[in-house]
């Protein structure tokens, strides 16, 4: 039972919906795997930091840059001289939020490290970059691979909750309208968790 609740189900679950889309008796290879694909799809993701001055918890959209070993290190370039870095710096624990326009999703939970090794960078650099670092005119500070304020935030994952679904449109739409007839639960989705034990298994096989 939740430590907040104001219900009692007796021998029922109280959230039937995770209930039924629970979907953890997998391989960690099958749930990693399958999680890599979905975020590579989705390409973007929203970073939650906490703000220095106020403890607030703030969200920005973040590019996927890389990933490594095995998709459990996830790399997102940033300026060094943007807040973001510098609340990294005070408190490294960071959300990254996936989320398509099917309503699959994924929520990933990890710590961060501030990477400023050139050849990292010079490794997965993209020249788009310089559209958001901006040319300063000095010729150090143009946006290339060689400028001093691009970085690399790794994400070191710690644990992860997702939400996949195999169902086409119909499929969808036929659970919704049974679920909304008979009161039970739809099961539309695959709702997986991964462990802090798994991602660190898969990192070390990685």
């Amino acid at each position: 039972m939740s430590a907040f609740s104001n219900t009692d189900t007796g021998n029922k679950p109280a959230d039937p919906y995770k209930a039924v889309n629970k979907d953890d008796d997998l391989p960690a290879s099958e749930k990693i795997e399958t999680l890599n694909k979905f975020i590579s799809s989705c390409k973007y993701g929203m970073m939650a930091t906490r703000d220095i001055s106020n403890g607030r918890i703030v969200s920005r959209c973040m590019a996927l840059a890389a990933k490594e070993n095995g998709g459990v290190d996830q790399l997102f370039f940033t300026n060094t001289e943007s807040k973001k870095t510098d609340e990294l710096e005070n408190d490294p624990h960071v959300n990254v939020a996936f989320l398509d326009s099917s309503g699959q999703w994924a929520s990933v939970s990890g710590t961060t490290s501030i990477e400023t090794d050139r050849s990292l960078i010079k490794k997965y650099y993209n020249p788009t970059l310089k559209v958001w670092m901006g040319d300063l005119g000095d010729g150090i500070h143009d946006g290339s691979e060689n400028d001093p304020r691009i970085a690399i935030i790794r994400v070191k994952i710690s644990t992860v909750t997702y939400s996949v679904s195999d169902l086409t449109f119909v499929g969808f739409a036929a659970e919704v309208a049974k679920g909304t007839v008979t009161g039970q639960p739809a099961n539309v989705s695959k709702l997986r968790e991964i462990s802090e034990t798994e991602i660190q298994s898969w990192r070390a096989s990685h």
